[in-house]
């Protein structure tokens, strides 16, 4: 699965790195998002519950 990150929608609450750390951190400058891989395993379910808990919607997956 590819994951895309709309960093002007990200409001810093950071759900995605709470729940995929491995995928997500937060900027030091800003709180926004920084997408550490853009791509995934489809079985990983961290990813999905990231983007649903974003509450932005700044997360979507392909």
């Amino acid at each position: 699965m590819r994951i895309r990150v709309d960093r002007e929608r990200c409001v810093g609450a950071g759900m995605c790195v709470l729940t995929a750390a491995d995928y997500f951190e937060q900027d030091d400058e800003d709180g926004r998002v920084v997408l550490l891989a853009d791509e995934a395993e489809d079985c990983d379910t961290a990813i999905a519950d990231a983007a649903a808990l974003c509450p932005a919607g700044a997360i979507t997956l392909r």
